[in-house]
């Protein structure tokens, strides 16, 4: 355990990379129909490595269970949280910088991703906004 003096120092800083984070996070409202949470989550996913990330990461989950089911191989069904969550969290930590919606709602989330990777084989998606733009 850090004490909060030595993490204030700048002695780890990729403890206070996060911060913000839970200031971000703390006053997210909870969603009543995927319907409701689906605009939202497009708005948190508008960087454009990150959504990419979402996308590869969904396609890895779809292609594992595919393979899962042709191989007769259930053991790779096992792959397939970390196929998804890995990229998908890579994207929001490390792009983003915000908190996946998995944590609050996991199950809509879930159902997000897959309607995101829908919208974007299907370019019902607006590009998201280039980088120098606000």
């Amino acid at each position: 355990r850090v004490s909060p003096s030595i993490a204030a120092d700048g002695a780890y800083p990729a403890i206070n990379r996060f911060k913000h984070m839970k200031r971000r996070f703390k006053n997210k409202p909870h969603y009543a129909s995927l319907a409701e949470l689906y605009p939202h989550y497009l708005a948190e996913h508008s960087n454009p490595v990150s959504r990419t990330l979402h996308v590869a990461g969904t396609a890895g989950v779809i292609a594992l269970a595919i393979g899962a089911v042709a191989t007769k191989r259930p053991r790779l069904l096992l792959a397939m949280p970390l196929a998804g969550y890995g990229m998908a969290w890579l994207g929001h930590f490390m792009f983003e910088r915000n908190k996946p919606a998995t944590f609050r709602q996991p199950l809509y989330s879930l159902a997000s991703d897959f309607l995101m990777f829908r919208d974007v084989l299907l370019r019902r998606l607006p590009p998201p906004p280039a980088e120098d733009e606000p």
